[in-house]
């Protein structure tokens, strides 16, 4: 995750005691005692203790963990559904647990809507109503509430099924109902609490893509509460992992599998296809050398002779990919009395983002193996991927 973007949401030492003395479960806490000690002590539960993380514009963060880790009273701390006991919670510079009964209806409609896993729709209302009913509540002249919900429909594909009722459709589809109203209130902020628990599994794996496309279109700030590992790997910007109420790691699906933080985490992630996670990033190694577009055939061949490479990528003044000089191609370059390698490159490679799963990678090497080139947005060449380092990752991958 790039750092230097936004952040919409900062969480900051939050903890929450279900007792009606918190702050002597939290001096025990502060003491070093855990919550078993303290629930046998005090009688008090601490849901969550000292957490803190941030939340980034247009991310889909991914709160995760077993049942009792935490995860459904944290999202519900966001928006206050449930008041911290302690720590502080900033979303666009407003201090939610220090807001007003007023200011804080205001800030939930203007940032929170929410998404649940009971689908939540009214059975008496037709898909089109479901849809518009925040914009309702809200006060929304009926005209711009219809655009909004319509619209908000065609997103999650459910054009054509604005007169139906909820009993007429799958769970898959009554679920996107529930996405499209809370589309529709147009919050900054998406929070989906086991959004997708109660599908059944292909259903479910097609919601999850169905959240990707649309998190693709809409870059829609997203808090997305699981208890299911695999669901968070498939599509977590980041996942914060829970348990007993405390953090215990923060990290790309990639950090989680390559760099657990503990046992526990260890022994989270096992049996998990590691290799469906892992991306050419983990794969990639740093380019032995380049040639530059301007360089002559025997400039280039030498690079090669050089770093015993038998092809090299081109690249121009700002490392943009231009193609690839074989060694034989050079040697008829030489023979041919040419002052430039331009007319010898060519475009027969493979290329891929950081981001490639790593599976994806094997099958692109044909019978040359040329090393698979790895790019950025502006086309610029990062390094490359070569077959024994994506057999190496795959292998580990599987221990």
């Amino acid at each position: 995750m790039d750092e230097t973007r936004n952040v919409k949401i900062q969480v900051r030492g939050v903890s929450k005691v279900f007792g009606k003395n918190p702050k002597s479960a939290l001096k025990l806490r502060d003491q070093g005692l855990k919550r078993p000690e303290i629930l046998e002590k005090t009688g008090q539960t601490l849901g969550l203790s000292d957490i803190s993380f941030d939340v980034y514009e247009g991310e889909l963060l991914v709160i995760m963990g077993l049942s009792g880790s935490g995860k459904s009273t944290l999202i519900r701390c966001l928006n206050r559904l449930i008041d911290t006991s302690e720590g502080d919670i900033v979303i666009d510079d407003e201090h939610i647990p220090t807001l007003s009964e007023k200011a804080l209806l205001e800030c939930r409609r203007r940032h929170f809507s929410m998404v649940f896993q009971n689908f939540a729709l009214f059975p008496h209302k037709t898909v089109l109503q479901n849809a518009q009913f925040g914009l309702e509540i809200r006060g929304i002249a009926p005209a711009e509430r219809d655009q909004k919900a319509r619209e908000s429909l065609t997103q999650v594909g459910l054009d054509g099924w604005e007169d139906a009722y909820p009993n007429q459709l799958s769970g898959g589809m009554q679920q996107r109902v529930g996405l499209a109203r809370a589309l529709a209130n147009d919050a900054s902020v998406l929070l989906m609490d086991e959004a997708f628990s109660a599908l059944d599994p292909l259903i479910r794996k097609d919601m999850q893509q169905e959240l990707l496309q649309l998190q693709s279109r809409m870059q829609k700030t997203t808090v997305f509460i699981t208890h299911d590992l695999d669901e968070a790997l498939n599509i977590g910007d980041r996942i914060v992992l829970l348990k007993d109420g405390e953090v215990v790691q923060i990290g790309t699906p990639e950090d989680i599998l390559t760099k657990p933080a503990d046992d526990y985490v260890r022994r989270f992630i096992e049996g998990v296809d590691r290799s469906r996670i892992l991306t050419a990033e983990s794969a990639m190694r740093p380019v032995r050398s380049t040639s530059r577009e301007s360089d002559g055939p025997r400039t280039a061949l030498r690079r090669m002779r050089d770093h015993s490479l038998d092809s090299i990528y081109v690249t121009d003044r700002d490392r943009k990919l231009l193609g690839l000089l074989e060694a034989d191609a050079a040697s008829r370059a030489i023979e041919a009395g040419a002052d430039t390698i331009n007319d010898y490159i060519t475009q027969d490679f493979r290329k891929v983002t950081t981001d490639e799963p790593l599976h994806n990678l094997f099958a692109m090497f044909n019978d040359k193996s040329f090393p698979i080139a790895v790019i950025d947005e502006q086309q610029r060449l990062l390094g490359v991927v070569v077959k024994g380092a994506v057999l190496d990752e795959l292998a580990r991958a599987g221990e």
